[in-house]
């Protein structure tokens, strides 16, 4: 089982390169990334955007470019490319650049030529746990922005998946709320009351589900057992789903900004694991999510 990033990021260096397809891939902080991973062997790149944008930024940085670069100035074709590189077994993750969101998930998404499953996709923030050991997931913090009880089945279901995959035999779920009771006032903790008994019936497989939880006694032995709550997850949870895309968005920024943690993340629910890091990120938390989507791939 991995149980820290340190630990994640030795067993990627360890194994056979996985490479990586950039679309838009001019921009200076992208290819400084790119240039620490080759540095420390991380990952392989194939860099997608406006050749000569992408080779006069690298100079003008001291950047030393040792990838393959295809030239498509367009961010539309550029997003395909990378999702074509990816089909055709070039590449074996995607990862966003300089260009418009929506743009480059309607390449990834795209039902024809695209990477789509069928499966809603969501983003997953991984970091180190503050009590206990291994790894603590938090889900989803970009890409819902009001989740529907469904949508809530297949975001925890993605976060058990990146969970198994990183050596969870049975991931402990909590779903996060204002408080750990149910009250009809605060729909977010009926939903997590629903979506907790769908796990106790086999609706939700791989892991083991439980809430509401408010923050603390979800990952807190001690706050679990102040307050009274018994069961497997409280106190001892592996993933954390928050209700709503505001709660999720503020707690990950929350870590990295407030409590300087190192945080990894991974867009799940794609045929790959889909990299798209925040201009704000640190340098280390960008290479730890392309750790991440290396590792998974």
């Amino acid at each position: 089982m991995i149980n820290s990033l340190d630990s994640l990021m030795e067993n990627v260096i360890n194994k056979d390169k996985r490479r990586i397809a950039i679309a838009a891939a001019e921009d200076a902080e992208i290819l400084e990334a790119v240039q620490e991973a080759n540095k420390l062997n991380l990952a392989e790149f194939i860099l997608i955007g406006d050749r000569d944008k992408i080779e006069k930024l690298a100079n003008e940085n001291n950047i030393g470019l040792n990838s393959e670069i295809i030239n498509e100035p367009e961010h539309k074709k550029a997003a395909e490319k990378a999702v074509e590189c990816v089909r055709n077994g070039k590449a074996n993750a995607i990862m966003k650049g300089l260009l418009h969101t929506s743009t480059f998930l309607k390449a990834v998404l795209n039902k024809e030529k695209g990477l789509n499953t069928g499966k809603l996709i969501s983003q997953v923030s991984v970091f180190n746990k503050e009590y206990g050991e291994g790894l603590q997931l938090l889900t989803d913090c970009a890409i819902a922005i009001e989740p529907s009880i469904d949508d809530k089945k297949q975001i925890i279901e993605n976060a058990i998946e990146l969970a198994i995959k990183l050596g969870y035999e049975k991931p402990k779920v909590a779903l996060l709320s204002a408080l750990e009771v149910v009250n009809p006032a605060i729909e977010d903790t009926v939903e997590a009351a629903i979506l907790s008994k769908m796990g106790d019936r086999g609706q939700i497989k791989g892991g083991i589900i439980d809430g509401p939880f408010a923050l603390d006694n979800a990952i807190s032995p001690e706050a679990a057992k102040l307050k009274g709550i018994s069961g497997e997850v409280a106190g001892n949870a592996d993933i954390l789903v928050v209700p709503n895309l505001q709660v999720g968005n503020v707690l990950t920024k929350s870590l990295t900004f407030y409590a300087h943690k190192d945080v990894a993340a991974a867009i799940m629910g794609a045929e790959v694991p889909i990299i798209m890091t925040s201009r704000s990120d640190f340098m280390r938390n960008k290479l730890l999510s392309i750790v991440l989507a290396s590792y998974i791939s």
